[in-house]
């Protein structure tokens, strides 16, 4: 067996962007808040604008400097390192703290190119798949595919012995595929990326396709609501063997948890002094912020203003017709189980929300 490894050479360089872009954001931050303190009567700027001069001015473009610097350096130093260092499955462990990073910040890993960030893809036992015929494991005519949720990744479907989709080829007869993707970016782009994954699957798949069912754990379920719309709207194939579609806690109505994030927001910049502090609670990525109110589509979120005060200004969108539609939901005992002790809860997701009940009735998704 191919060694597991638990770090990779693509990974220093990915943590060593961050920390740059880190360093550099913090140094701006820090800059921002001292002109506005020394220039009381004036509002701050901009992070990133250069407001002060002199002194203080040339120490902070000499933290910026010699930070790009060295950053550059280690990273020119690494990547003719990483072809022969890229080999063997990776860890569980590092597999999960990539997946967190990915939630958090996967928007702006994507968009700066760092190594870190995940490029969505089909796997079993870790192990990207190949979509062609010839290369796709041995298979039967009921194929799953598990979905995960937020800051997860596909590993994250074994718990204490028992791995969900390998019990569910067992007992049903299933062959289990498992999506690995960045939970971080907004759910409509996921979303159309896994049915254009899902329609390639399906064309190269080794035996005639009898049905497709996909289970979807948190974000996932979502994720899963957005494939079938743009999967629909692109004519795919797949949706008409699709039977059935489970949730598994999903945010269908979003988290009080975001909500709460972003009145946080809206505090910290209230005032001129604490304005930059809110700069760091918009770090959170796109998949995060979808998370408020439950986007699914790119209407919900294209043209806005993600952190601004806002209602909920989601197109409603109905479950996918003729396929058999569950949601599971849970709530803990005692004082976690209620948000901000008023609704039944996981700790994550409120009871309604996963349910998908909502008091408009075009939102809400009417599951038998």
């Amino acid at each position: 067996m191919k060694r597991k490894r638990s770090i990779r050479t693509s990974d220093l360089r990915g943590v060593g962007r961050l920390a740059v872009d880190a360093v550099t954001a913090v140094t701006d931050l820090v800059e921002t808040m001292h002109y506005t303190i020394a220039r009381r009567a004036a509002a701050p700027g901009p992070i990133g604008w250069a407001a002060t001069r002199g002194v203080p001015g040339l120490v902070y473009r000499s933290v910026r400097g010699i930070t790009r610097l060295v950053g550059g350096g280690i990273d020119a130093v690494l990547a003719p390192l990483v072809p022969p260092l890229e080999h063997g499955r990776s860890s569980p462990r590092r597999e999960a703290v990539v997946a967190a990073v990915n939630g958090v910040l996967g928007d702006y890993l994507e968009a700066s190119g760092n190594p870190l960030a995940i490029g969505m893809s089909l796997r079993r036992d870790g192990v990207p798949l190949v979509i062609e015929r010839a290369a796709l494991p041995q298979a039967s005519g009921r194929l799953l595919v598990l979905v995960h949720g937020i800051c997860m990744s596909d590993l994250q479907w074994r718990r204490d012995g028992h791995e969900h989709g390998a019990a569910l080829e067992r007992d049903l007869g299933f062959t289990a595929v498992y999506l690995h993707y960045n939970s971080g970016l907004h759910g409509s782009v996921n979303g159309r990326r896994f049915a254009e994954l899902l329609e390639r699957l399906t064309r190269e798949w080794p035996v005639p396709l009898d049905q497709v069912a996909i289970v979807g754990h948190s974000m996932g379920g979502l994720v899963a609501r957005s494939a079938c719309h743009y999967g629909a709207q692109a004519g795919h194939g797949w949706l008409a063997r699709l039977r059935t579609l489970i949730f598994l806690g999903t945010p269908h109505h979003g988290s009080p948890l975001e909500r709460a994030g972003n009145w946080v927001d809206a505090a910290l910049g209230a005032t001129r002094y604490t304005a930059p502090l809110a700069r760091l609670g918009m770090i959170r990525s796109a998949g995060v912020t979808d998370l408020r109110f439950g986007n699914v589509l790119d209407e919900d979120w294209h043209g806005r203003d993600r952190f601004a005060r806002d209602g909920d200004r989601r197109r409603p969108l109905p479950l996918p017709r003729g396929v058999r539609c569950c949601a599971v939901a849970a709530t803990q005992e005692g004082s976690r189980g209620r948000v901000a002790g008023v609704l039944p809860s996981d700790g994550f997701v409120p009871l309604d929300s996963a349910l998908g009940r909502h008091p408009d009735s075009r939102r809400a998704l009417n599951f038998p």
